[in-house]
């Protein structure tokens, strides 16, 4: 899971195994796999660099 903030700051988690892609338009879009779109305050790079941190996380977890 990662943590994302929505434009009015509030703060929740989105399932990193869920996101088909990320844009920019200019805010930044989350689409899951499911179609749902959320517009979220992160710049489309720290969304993948959240993404890379759970996926780090969950090989980690797995190594052990």
């Amino acid at each position: 899971m990662i943590k994302v903030k929505r434009l009015n700051g509030k703060e929740f988690v989105v399932n990193g195994e869920l996101i088909m892609y990320i844009e920019e338009t200019p805010d930044t879009v989350i689409t899951l796999t499911n179609g749902q779109k959320i517009v979220v305050q992160q710049s489309v790079d720290e969304v993948i660099d959240e993404v890379i941190g759970y996926k780090s996380k969950i090989n980690n977890f797995k190594n052990m």
